[in-house]
């Protein structure tokens, strides 16, 4: 199996795809397969995510890894979902155009490459709501 064949069958990874417990209500991403809440009577299912929510809190980016130098800066935020889960993820706007509370949605975008010619690495970022 090829390496990007490998990284397209975790469904978490590009569809925010995580679980959810029928008996509780509570929602889990990354996926669990045992809520906390209701422990062995729990019924944990898959569940794809609206991939909408609200900024909780952000932090801008300016110094960063060689692999990311060339996207400085940047906002990374704690995004709670509107199924409750929160997640840290990049926003992709202007740093100015990003407030705590900001309606936000997920999309597919380029995270980094492997070097000039190596493999490049797609995952789900947040642009705002409009």
């Amino acid at each position: 199996m090829s390496v990007s064949r490998f990284w397209r069958k975790i469904p978490q990874r590009y569809n925010l795809v995580g679980t959810k417990c029928t008996t509780c209500g509570r929602h889990f991403f990354p996926p669990r397969s045992l809520c906390p809440d209701c422990r062995r009577s729990g019924n944990i299912v898959d569940h794809q995510f609206t991939g909408e929510g609200s900024i909780v809190t952000y932090t801008v980016i300016r110094s960063a890894s060689d692999q990311f130098e060339h996207t400085t800066p940047y906002a990374l935020a704690v995004v709670e979902l509107d199924e409750g889960p929160r997640l840290t993820t990049q926003v992709a706007c202007p740093i100015e155009d990003i407030a705590i509370g900001m309606r936000v949605k997920s999309v597919f975008r380029r995270i980094a490459a492997d070097g000039e010619s190596g493999t490049i690495h797609y995952g789900t970022k947040f642009v705002p709501v409009e």
